[in-house]
């Protein structure tokens, strides 16, 4: 892209109440998907894992961050690192998969293998390589952060503090609603064709709820249903009416963070979200279950029950998200209206892309 006048005009402010949805380019040109990465998933902060799934040292947890392959690894001096997962002999995987306990991280390519601070421990029949010290070569490292027991890392220079992300989270969700003393991991990936902004505006409004989720449309009190905006965060809440059998009394509060992070909360189960750009036109969505700590009979069987129910819905939104990106890319969209009464989660999320590509094209805001 270049920045053209069509373009300018595009992405000027736009105030909620006259507010039309971003135009299909920037769903479908394909070079959407470097500028996405370089302007926002490398100076964001990215969820990689709950600390449950890293309890001691050589624990550790892989994850894409939109094409940055990393692991998070519980240190033999208690740290959490966040580490490139390539190795820098030939871009070999350190690890293809999740694990427990490991003493070492060992490249299956070439068998180099680096202590779990990341630094390199051994190369096979390097020992006459000249000037080769094996000391010298280590894993790039990740800025970090912990939250609510969550593993949040940026690739690059963050484009805003850790603090300002979630400032206020904190309050609303303190208590017995906090999430760090969760276990009980599950996780369930689904690959979609569309674009990875398709899947965050239909995250953000429940305004598709009573046409696209008949089950989940059941569970929420549709009349009640509120959302709301901060700086870099939304978040949708809505009374339950589940019974028992499922969640039992209480709420269902569903945050979204910058860029791509959804944390879904219900009466004892944290879900969390990671949506992740495979191409212009494809995404992965990372789900993760965590429970509390419970392994009676009952408390089995609602877990079951959630993941039936949530793969259920998923299966709803990935559908119409496809058809969505069809439609984006099939040259008879016009960017339409949005609702102001429960669009305004869609409509914070694309002023922030707009700020950022307008920002990117004119920093002196010419």
């Amino acid at each position: 892209m270049s920045p053209r006048p069509t373009l300018v005009a595009e992405l000027a402010p736009q105030p909620l109440q006259h507010a039309t949805a971003l135009p299909a380019r920037y769903y479908t040109e394909a070079s959407m998907a470097a500028l996405d990465r370089r302007l926002i998933f490398d100076p964001g902060w990215q969820l990689i894992a709950h600390l449950c799934q890293l309890r001691q040292p050589g624990d550790h947890v892989v994850a894409d961050l939109a094409g940055l392959p990393t692991i998070a690894v519980h240190g033999e001096d208690g740290e959490i690192r966040v580490l490139h997962n390539v190795c820098r002999h030939r871009a070999g995987p350190i690890a293809s998969c999740d694990g427990l306990a490991a003493r070492s991280l060992r490249c299956r390519y070439h068998g180099w293998t680096y202590g779990l601070d990341g630094v390199l421990r051994s190369a096979p029949e390097m020992g006459q390589a000249p000037d080769f010290a094996v000391a010298d070569v280590r894993l790039p490292q990740l800025r970090v952060r912990i939250w609510q027991g969550m593993v949040f890392a940026c690739v690059g220079e963050p484009s805003m503090s850790f603090d300002e992300l979630v400032q206020g989270i904190d309050e609303r969700i303190g208590g017995e609603r906090g999430l760090a003393d969760y276990g009980h991991h599950h996780r369930v990936s689904y690959d979609v064709a569309c674009n990875w902004k398709v899947y965050v505006d239909n995250y953000l409004e429940g305004y598709h709820v009573p046409h696209i989720h008949p089950g989940l449309n059941r569970l929420l009190d549709y009349r009640s249903y509120v959302t709301e905006t901060a700086r870099w965060y939304s978040y949708q809440w809505s009374p339950l009416e589940s019974g028992d059998g499922l969640y039992g009394d209480g709420d269902a509060l569903y945050y979204w963070l910058w860029p791509n992070t959804m944390l879904n909360i219900l009466p004892g189960r944290l879900q969390t979200n990671r949506v992740v750009p495979v191409g212009v036109d494809r995404c992965r969505v990372v789900f993760d279950f965590y429970y509390r700590r419970d392994d009676s009979g009952e408390a089995r069987a609602r877990r079951d029950a959630d993941l039936a129910f949530s793969d259920e819905v998923q299966l709803e939104d990935l559908t119409i998200c496809e058809d969505v990106q069809r439609g984006l890319a099939s040259g008879s969209y016009v960017a339409g209206r949005l609702n102001p009464l429960r669009e305004n989660a869609v409509h914070h999320f694309q002023e922030l892309l707009r700020a950022t590509y307008r920002d990117a094209w004119a920093p002196d805001g010419a």
